[in-house]
């Protein structure tokens, strides 16, 4: 059985404020759930840092076959190899994703659309990361 992890990034203004999040889900049920402020990004880039940042935190504690699953079809396609990443800042975080995907025993990547119920789960903890940011900072 593959460990499923949904991932989601945000940027309020895009680029602006940008948050990323990861919800860990086995046999249907969450088991894990982390999120955290990146500062001034782009979506896309918000989006690297949820895989990137799941892929490091998996990699503590497993090498089992993953599914990492997002709703953002274009970091997908470029991880998947089906879209070139044109933007340099972008290309690095590519890189970095396939080299953490290494050190387990099979990464896939799929997109599914936003309202997946675990994608939105994810949505969720990029919205109170940036809402208490931007409290704190208010």
């Amino acid at each position: 059985m593959r460990l499923s992890i949904y991932t989601d990034g945000a940027s309020r203004g895009n680029p602006g404020s940008a948050a990323w999040a990861y919800v860990v889900v086995r046999d249907g049920g969450i088991i894990r759930k982390r999120s955290g402020y990146l500062g001034y990004a782009t979506n896309n880039t918000a989006e690297y840092h949820a895989i990137i940042n799941a892929l490091a935190d998996l990699s503590q504690t497993t090498r089992e076959p993953i599914e990492i699953i997002s709703d953002s079809e274009l970091v997908v396609r470029q991880i998947n190899g089906d879209y070139r990443v044109r933007k340099e800042h972008l290309a690095k975080l590519h890189r970095k994703v396939l080299a953490q995907a290494a050190h387990f025993e099979d990464v896939r990547f799929a997109s599914v659309p936003r309202g997946n119920r675990y994608i939105q789960v994810a949505d969720q903890l990029c919205n109170e990361i940036l809402d208490s940011h931007m409290r704190q900072s208010g």
